[in-house]
């Protein structure tokens, strides 16, 4: 199926003869692939995504859309720097799509708030304030007292709080709706329900797909944990792993917490429509994407621990997906060292929607000017492997 702005018609066809010429393929549609097709298009690109479903139906229609770098990633780590940087994009990045696309998108920075409730938990809490408190962070560590008057829902064992001002939240699959239409004004082509068989290489690449043959100087593997099934002539197999996560969406939440809530074992992110999103399971169990009654049951038990008042929230509906974890959990982006034409945008795990504008500003830069981003050197490929 294939949806472009142009005629605004959604056409099929299964001869896999028949050859497209365009100037980018992007295989994978979750919010990396999106960002990306954006990026792109705005560029001035011929863009074309492929997936086998529906843009942001994988790991993105899981993803909470937690924007907190200063929680996901030790500190002064790699992960963070690229976290920080990709969060002073967002309100930017955000502001274009949302112009382009003619279309809001929930989002809040009104900070996170981390509690401890055990001595351990404590110490960790005064860690993190200091080394935030070293890096200029706008952050407060607060006392039991001061964690119940910032957040009346907190339970009973909570022993103190962090709060990190510039952490926030993005509705995931609004963003990735806005993202396909802003790419579409742009006149990017989408192409569901597209199986990619393999990638040849060549002057220019071959995507060789159950919808057809598209050829292009460019390919962009951004396709989340299925990257590395994907049949690459002369290339390894990308080394990303699925890893489970499964996240309750709860409904008729009142009151709401005052912003997202981060506990020992899950987080809590409100939103205005009285919905609160609960967070997530970390499996190793490979590419099953069932939900299981013992993740909504570890989910439950958390959120309640956390929050006493989610326990009369509905349960809406149990999400799951499969995050792409590399070997070293940091992204995995850049040029491939084996086929010249092949660009990796994968990786990112826990962090896809955090580092989504970084990633498909750097990608976009390097594919429509050759200029390479500092990023790109910590990201490389290679760094894995002769890939």
């Amino acid at each position: 199926m294939e949806c472009d702005a142009r005629s605004g018609a959604v056409s099929s066809w299964q001869n896999t003869d028949i050859v497209k010429h365009t100037d980018v393929v992007i295989i994978g549609a979750g919010v990396i692939g999106c960002a990306l097709a954006y990026e792109m298009a705005q560029r001035g690109l011929r863009v074309r995504v492929c997936d086998r479903r529906a843009p942001g139906a994988g790991a993105s229609q899981a993803s909470a859309g937690v924007l907190a770098p200063y929680i996901e990633a030790e500190s002064r780590s790699t992960l963070e720097q690229l976290g920080v940087r990709s969060l002073e994009l967002f309100d930017e990045f955000l502001s274009r799509v949302v112009a382009d696309a003619q279309q809001d998108v929930p989002y809040v920075r009104d900070g996170t708030l981390e509690v401890a409730t055990d001595d351990s938990g404590l110490a960790g809490l005064e860690r993190s304030w200091r080394a935030l408190q070293e890096e200029g962070v706008e952050c407060e560590l607060l006392t039991t007292a001061q964690v119940r008057e910032v957040e009346p829902m907190i339970g009973p064992l909570v022993q103190a709080g962090l709060v990190v001002r510039p952490h926030g939240a993005v509705s995931v699959r609004e963003l990735v709706t806005a993202l396909v239409r802003a790419a579409l004004v742009r006149r990017a082509v989408f192409v569901d329900a597209c199986t990619v068989r393999r990638v040849r290489g060549g002057r220019d690449a071959e995507v060789e797909t159950d919808q057809g043959v598209f050829r292009a100087p460019t390919v962009i593997l951004a396709a989340g944990a299925w990257g590395g099934e994907l049949q690459l002539e002369r290339v390894p197999a990308v080394p990303v792993r699925p890893v489970r996560g499964q996240l309750l969406a709860l409904a008729h939440v009142s009151p709401l917490p005052q912003r997202v809530v981060w506990g020992r074992d899950c987080y809590c992110v409100p939103w205005s429509d009285g919905r609160v999103l609960v967070g997530a399971t970390v499996e190793d169990v490979g590419f099953d994407e069932h939900a299981t009654l013992g993740g909504v049951r570890h989910l439950a038990a958390a959120a309640s621990r956390l929050l006493p008042g989610l326990e009369q929230a509905v349960l809406e509906n149990v999400r799951v997906g499969l995050r792409p974890c590399s070997p070293d959990r940091l992204p995995i982006v850049g040029r491939s060292r084996r086929l010249p034409t092949l660009v990796y945008a994968t990786g990112h795990y826990r962090n896809g929607v955090l580092l989504a504008p970084l990633t498909a500003q750097v990608v976009a830069d390097f594919v429509s000017s050759g200029r390479e981003d500092p990023m790109l050197e910590v990201t490389c490929p290679a760094r894995l492997g002769d890939l």
